[in-house]
């Protein structure tokens, strides 16, 4: 069954569906299914590796009540509390980041959405980046309006995120101040606009396998171009506090088998990879993933950028 469904992969470019994918986990071992996706990821994504930077723009004092988040303002995960970047830092970031060699550069905000009064001060700074040009500018700032959105296209942004999370009726028992539909919906305008769609979410919260694939799929077919991979890292303060880690063994077939899913697609590493060992991280990037987010996080410390281009290099992958 692996071979017929990697060389259909290979060959066409057709994803597995779900139901595939789970037969394909109660089958093969991790080793099987990494080389499987590897040979997918070679045909379709090459050993170019994709990586994006981001910086916090606006911090804390959410109103919505996703579990997992420290920023959700009904949590008290002691984090640093601010509406807006001083646009000298955020500009200041992106010439960091780009000197080290990040493809693509984001700043990402907490809340359901930015406010109007705060879209013309974030499309200012963009407007700065995208004359100073080198790097892909990406947005991530929750569930705008078609007006908001445009703002920002104008301003020179070409790719917007935002992430599914996970399953429909996984996210539901997660967060109940909006819903994937909502999430789509913002999407699809951003597609409409003409935005490259980034859109993934978080594994390890608790959710089966079934969920993982289905939020792949499903990211898929809301046309993501990139599906960033998170790894629950567990936040004093958050409901999701003392969830048992998932192990790096069922990270592995997890990137495996969403390679299965969406087998055009950049998967990215996004948060909590700092705690795999280097030999995992490794496995991964020649099982199936072919992007990372690097440099520090949201509101956790990333990895180093130098050592993670180290690491690429050694695994064949050029930047």
């Amino acid at each position: 069954m692996i071979s017929k469904l990697t060389n259909r992969a290979v060959n066409e470019g057709f994803p597995a569906t779900v139901e595939e994918a789970l037969q394909l986990n109660s089958l093969y071992s991790t080793a099987e299914l990494c080389k499987a996706a590897d040979a997918i990821r070679l045909k379709w994504c090459g050993n170019k590796i994709h990586t994006c930077s981001i910086v916090n723009a606006r911090s804390g004092r959410c109103s919505e009540n996703c579990k997992w988040c420290a920023q959700a303002g009904c949590h008290k995960t002691g984090i640093q509390e601010y509406e807006r970047i001083p646009k000298e830092e955020a500009l200041r970031a992106f010439a960091v980041n780009k000197t080290r060699g990040a493809s693509c550069f984001s700043m990402v905000t907490s809340g359901r959405k930015v406010l109007s009064k705060d879209i013309a001060y974030f499309c200012g700074i963009y407007k700065e980046m995208s004359e100073q040009g080198g790097v892909e500018l990406c947005a991530s700032m929750g569930l705008l309006s078609r007006e908001q959105l445009q703002q920002l296209w104008d301003s020179g942004v070409r790719k917007y995120h935002c992430n599914l999370e996970s399953s429909p009726s996984y996210f539901a028992t997660l967060c109940t101040t909006h819903t994937i539909e909502d999430k789509l919906a913002t999407i699809r305008i951003a597609k409409e606009i003409g935005f490259t769609i980034c859109c993934g979410g978080i594994i390890g919260m608790g959710e089966t396998m079934r969920d993982r694939l289905e939020l792949a799929a499903m990211a898929r077919d809301a046309g993501a171009s990139s599906i960033p991979i998170n790894i629950l890292q567990p936040i004093k303060g958050t409901p999701l506090q003392d969830i048992e880690p998932i192990s790096e063994d069922e990270i592995e077939r997890s990137v495996a088998l969403m390679r299965f899913i969406a087998p055009k697609c950049t998967l990215h590493f996004a948060g909590g990879r700092a705690r795999l060992s280097r030999l995992t991280t490794a496995r991964i990037l020649r099982g199936g993933m072919n992007g990372a987010l690097v440099g520090d996080m949201l509101t956790t410390v990333g990895n180093n950028v130098e050592e993670d281009f180290k690491l690429f290099k050694s695994v064949d992958y050029e930047k």
